[in-house]
């Protein structure tokens, strides 16, 4: 059975993974007939958002490992402890803990770095030719680990894509249903809710990925 490691960014779409787009890519790996586990890195979210008001809670700090493990049952290790070898494929979902927590994109935009851990991990399957997804803005980190000329597609948002292509990548519009495969570094991107107007538009496109990042694996 191929094994599928999932890294989140934290508990909900404004400062750490957006949920659905987690949960629906847990299941599509189930459903491939794939094991997964999950990581995240044991680090401070950027900041903490209140998702009923949308502001900023100013006298709050949350760890990215134990807001994940929200969203994994308890069943989660902090990403330190990813080892390629066990592996036959990555995934990361999306929200803006990607662009928060995972890199700082959210912040320095084209000039963007991605957190350590997570570096080391992504180019570890990277560097093994191993299969890997890539979702929602997930895909702004794609640059910094597999180098320029990577493509990739966060949907049709031309200041996002801008900032990509100054970083090195090449960007590919794509529907929201739909996948880009880059067949050199084995990595496919789909734009789910940057471009989702609905749970289930989100999952035509997740599902697709998934089932192509388990057939390259």
């Amino acid at each position: 059975m191929k094994k599928v490691a999932v890294i989140l960014s934290g508990c909900g779409v404004f400062d750490g993974s957006e949920i659905h787009e987690a949960v629906l890519t847990l299941l599509a790996i189930e459903q491939n007939g794939a094991q997964y586990q999950c990581f995240a890195p044991d680090v401070e979210q950027l900041h903490v958002v209140n998702h009923l008001s949308g502001e900023v809670a100013e006298d709050q700090t949350r760890n990215v490992l134990v807001e994940s493990a929200r969203i994994a049952r308890g069943e989660i290790k902090a990403i330190t402890e990813l080892a390629v070898d066990d592996f036959d494929a990555l995934i990361l979902p999306g929200g803006f803990g990607a662009a928060k927590n995972l890199s700082d994109f959210a912040v320095n935009g084209d000039q963007a770095q991605v957190q350590n851990d997570v570096l080391t991990a992504c180019q570890a399957f990277a560097s093994a030719g191993k299969a890997a997804g890539y979702i929602c803005i997930a895909p702004a980190m794609l640059p910094l680990v597999y180098g320029t000329g990577v493509k990739g597609t966060i949907g049709s948002d031309e200041g996002t894509a801008q900032a990509i292509a100054a970083m090195g990548g090449q960007h590919v519009n794509c529907p929201v249903t739909e996948f880009i495969v880059d067949e050199h570094h084995k990595v496919v991107s789909t734009p789910a809710y940057m471009l989702a107007g609905s749970i289930s538009e989100a999952a035509t496109g997740i599902n697709k990925l998934v089932e192509k990042v388990i057939s390259l694996a």
